[in-house]
C-alpha cells in the first residue's frame, strides 16, 4: 500500500508558508518600500493614515512655500508620482493638533515633551520648521510644522522653510527575485516528492 508523502493536512500548512513569503514583512505602522527597485528603502507606508512618506526629509534643503508645493507635486521616483506636502487643519496649532506631521512625529517617531528625540529610519529629518500643503484663504500664509517641538504655527509664505513629500496610499510591496526562487524551488520540490510517492 503506497502511502502519499504528504498527508492532506500538510496541504494547508503549505500554503499558510507560501502565502507568508508572498506577504512580506509583518505589520507594523511604518513598513519599508523600495520604489525603483534597487534594494535600498525609499519611503515609508503609514498603515494609520494610509499614506507614503518619502524616506528623505530634505530632498532640495529650505525653499519657499510656492517652491515647496511645486516641488513635491512634481516629484518622481521609481514611476510613483503624484506626491504633495503633508496636509493639517487649519488654525491647528501646538500639540493638539491631529495633522499628518503631528501624528507622524509623535505617534509613529514615538517623539514627545516637545523635543525630537527619535527620527527612526528617516534620513535627514531635521529640527526645524516645515511646509505643510494648507494654506490660508487669503492666500498669504500657510500652515507650517515645527520638528523640533512637535507644534503647528503658520507663516507668510516667503522664507525659505524644508518640505517632506508624502502620496497617497500604499505601494504594493514587490518580492525580491530570491523570494520568488525560493518559492518555485520550494513547489518543484514539492511536486517531486509527489511524483515519487505516487510511483512508490
Amino acid at each position: 500500500m503506497h502511502r502519499p508523502l504528504l498527508a492532506r493536512s500538510a496541504l494547508p500548512a503549505i500554503g499558510i508558508a507560501l502565502a507568508t513569503l508572498l506577504a512580506g514583512p509583518a505589520q507594523a505602522a511604518l513598513q519599508d518600500r523600495d520604489l525603483d527597485g534597487n534594494g535600498v528603502t525609499d519611503a515609508f507606508y503609514d498603515t494609520d493614515l494610509d499614506i507614503t512618506w518619502l524616506r528623505d526629509a530634505n530632498v532640495n534643503g529650505p525653499m519657499d512655500w510656492h517652491a515647496a508645493a511645486s516641488w513635491a507635486d512634481g516629484f518622481s521616483i521609481g514611476g510613483y508620482g503624484d506626491w504633495r506636502l503633508p496636509t493639517s487643519t487649519l488654525g491647528c496649532h501646538f500639540e493638539y493638533c491631529n495633522s499628518e506631521m503631528r501624528h507622524l512625529w509623535s505617534v509613529e517617531l514615538g517623539n514627545s515633551a516637545g523635543a525630537l528625540t527619535n527620527t527612526g529610519a528617516f534620513q535627514n529629518l531635521l529640527p526645524a520648521i516645515y511646509w505643510t500643503g494648507t494654506d490660508y484663504p487669503s492666500g498669504n500664509a500657510a500652515d507650517v510644522f515645527d520638528q523640533s517641538n512637535g507644534a503647528h504655527g503658520w507663516s507668510t509664505k516667503i522664507p525659505t522653510l524644508y518640505a517632506m513629500a508624502v502620496r497617497d496610499g500604499d505601494i504594493p510591496v514587490v518580492p525580491e527575485p530570491g523570494t520568488y526562487a525560493l518559492m518555485l524551488a520550494g513547489l518543484a520540490g514539492l511536486m517531486l516528492r509527489r511524483r515519487v510517492a505516487e510511483r512508490g
